[in-house]
C-alpha cells in the first residue's frame, strides 16, 4: 500500500496512492494511522470517509509531510564515500542524532537558509516509517514486521554549525530542516537495491543504493532500540550517499527513488 497525507477543503485527509497513466493520483481516502491523534481529534474517528472523493492528481494535491512522529531519529556515515567525503573515519556501529518533528517540512515547502549559518547542504536519504511499538530489536528478526514502509527525506545540515559545535542538535534542527514525502510505501525491495538520487536545480548530485549500506536496516533498528524505544509512526533516515553540497536561496532541491515519487523543496533566505 501506498498514502498520503494532505489538507483538502480546508482538512487533514489520508489518501492511498497509485500510478494511472504513468502518474501518481490519489485515489481513494484512506484510514488515519494511530499515531496521527490530531485527525482523530478533527474527526473524531479514524477516517474520514464523509464525502465522495474524486481522485486527485499527487502534482496537485496540497501535500503535507506523511509522517507524524514523536521522533526523528537519523543514521550518520552509512555509505562509506559519504564519509570519506566530509574527512571522517567509518563510523564502527551505527551513528545517531536526533532532528526534532518541529523541523519537518512538506514536499514543495520551502526551506529556509538560517542567518545564523554560513554554508547549509542538501542530504537526501531514504527514511523509514516504524510500524509498532518496538524495543530491543533483534537483528536476526524479520524487520518487515515493525516496519510499516518507507519515505523520502532530506537532511538538511548547517553544516558550518555542525562542525562548530560539540554535536550535531543545531546544525539538524533548524525548522525546515526535514523535507519527508511525497508518500509512504510498503512496497520497496531493499534487498533488490533501492537507488536514492538528490538533484539541484535538475543536476544530479547525489545517488547512492540502499546495497551500499554500511549498517543494514536490521542493525541499525537493534542499535536504536537498545537505547530506546520506537512509537509507531516514528521516523528513521537512514544515512545520505556522497555527493553533499551547499544550497543557496531560489535552489530547486528534489530527492528521488523509483517508487517513492520525488520529493521537491525550494530554498530561501530566512
Amino acid at each position: 500500500m501506498r498514502y498520503c497525507r494532505f489538507l483538502f477543503e480546508g482538512s487533514t485527509h489520508y489518501g492511498k496512492v497509485d500510478v494511472r497513466a504513468g502518474e501518481w493520483w490519489i485515489v481513494d481516502l484512506a484510514e488515519a494511522p494511530e499515531e496521527d491523534l490530531a485527525f482523530r481529534l478533527q474527526h473524531g474517528r479514524a477516517t474520514s470517509w464523509s464525502f465522495d472523493f474524486e481522485p486527485l492528481s499527487l502534482a496537485e494535491a496540497d501535500l503535507l509531510p506523511p509522517v507524524t512522529p514523536s521522533k526523528i531519529v537519523c543514521v550518520g556515515r552509512n555509505y562509506r564515500e559519504h564519509a570519506q567525503e566530509l574527512g571522517n573515519e567509518i563510523p564502527k556501529e551505527p551513528l545517531l542524532f536526533f532532528k526534532p518533528p518541529s523541523s519537518l517540512l512538506k514536499p514543495r515547502g520551502v526551506v529556509r537558509l538560517p542567518g545564523l549559518s554560513e554554508r547549509v547542504d542538501f542530504e537526501g536519504e531514504l527514511a523509514m516509517v516504524i510500524g509498532k511499538r518496538v524495543r530491543n530489536f533483534d537483528a536476526t528478526a524479520d524487520w518487515h514486521t515493525v516496519v510499516r514502509g518507507f519515505t523520502l527525506a532530506n537532511d538538511i545540515s548547517a553544516r558550518d554549525l555542525q562542525k562548530k559545535d560539540a554535536q550535531w542538535t543545531r546544525a539538524k534542527g533548524f525548522d525546515t530542516f526535514c523535507p519527508v514525502g511525497p508518500l509512504v510505501s510498503d512496497e520497496l525491495n531493499l534487498d533488490a537495491g533501492v537507488t536514492i538520487e538528490t538533484r539541484v536545480n535538475g543536476e544530479l548530485r547525489q545517488r547512492g543504493t540502499t546495497k551500499d549500506f554500511i549498517f543494514p536496516i536490521a542493525g541499525v533498528l537493534e542499535t536504536i532500540t537498545a537505547a530506546m524505544t520506537l512509537e509507531s509512526g516514528d521516523l528513521v533516515l537512514t544515512g545520505t550517499p556522497s555527493g553533499v553540497g551547499p544550497l543557496k536561496a531560489g535552489d530547486v532541491v528534489e530527492v528521488s527513488a523509483a517508487g517513492l515519487g520525488v520529493l521537491a523543496n525550494t530554498v530561501e533566505a530566512d
